[in-house]
């Protein structure tokens, strides 16, 4: 499989140098992710593909991957749009709704759905099995770990058994919608497991050491963090938070955590 990389053109604080979107095929193209509908991506689109794309597959619903899609739809219309249902975050494109281990026919051979939630609870990734090429989204990044907004939507367990199911894949290579593609993907997934746990211990050792609100641990592990980050510093502390609760490790008292 040989897709074009097509950049959505959308660099900021949350997307770094922005999406990667994905074209597989040349009779009926599909697209992988829809941007945000910047005007150099709905070009990029046009010269890799002049009729459009015919379908058009999202990740997730997060702004970045999905708020382009109303743009597409008004230049092609003949272009379908299929991802997993998260209504409160779907744009009104005339959905049809994917399901788990459904098939999606490219010209370049069947892509395998997945639904992975974690980073999301509509996260898909797209399996081809044919070139063992994964379609990961947001679910990894080469060189940097994936936030984890537990106060929307978001699950650190429900993330790392998503990460398991990737892993027994065995992909030779995964294409990610930020970043580099990733080479070794299992090797990426086993470090971001080692990080979790370690990130576990450290948000235990911060409770035996006094703090018990998400601020208050937050501080206790990243000290030095600068303003504009802290944000996501306590959104990854909510969500280890929750999946010790989920445990019966932790337990929820007002804005207070503590050990059961």
């Amino acid at each position: 499989m040989t897709p074009k990389f097509l950049h959505a053109a959308n660099p900021g604080p949350m997307t770094g140098d922005g999406n990667w979107t994905y074209l597989i095929g040349d009779r009926h193209p599909v697209l992988i992710d829809a941007g945000v509908g910047n005007a150099s991506h709905l070009d990029a689109i046009a010269n890799a593909a002049p009729a459009g794309p015919s379908l058009v597959l999202v990740t997730h619903a997060h702004s970045d991957h999905v708020s382009g899609a109303p743009a597409i739809g008004a230049r092609w219309p003949q272009a379908r749009f299929k991802k997993f249902p998260w209504p409160i975050r779907d744009p009104d494109v005339g959905w049809t709704w994917l399901d788990d281990g459904s098939l999606v026919d490219t010209d370049d051979g069947a892509l395998t759905v997945l639904h992975t939630p974690g980073h999301a609870p509509d996260h898909l990734t797209f399996w081809h099995a044919d070139s063992r090429t994964l379609f990961v989204g947001d679910m990894l990044v080469q060189g940097g770990t994936v936030v984890i907004p537990a106060s929307h939507g978001g699950s650190l367990a429900q993330y790392l058994r998503s990460l398991e199911r990737m892993l027994q894949l065995n992909p030779a290579r995964a294409l990610p919608a930020h970043g580099p593609v990733i080479d070794d993907p299992a090797a990426l997934i086993h470090k971001y497991v080692e990080h979790r746990a370690q990130r576990e211990e450290q948000v235990l050792g911060a409770i035996d050491a006094g703090g018990s609100t998400v601020e208050s641990i937050t501080a206790k592990i990243y000290p030095t963090l600068v303003d504009a980050l802290v944000p996501m510093a306590r959104e990854s502390v909510l969500a280890h938070l929750q999946k010790l609760e989920s445990e019966s490790r932790v337990r929820r008292d007002g804005d207070r955590w503590v050990y059961l």
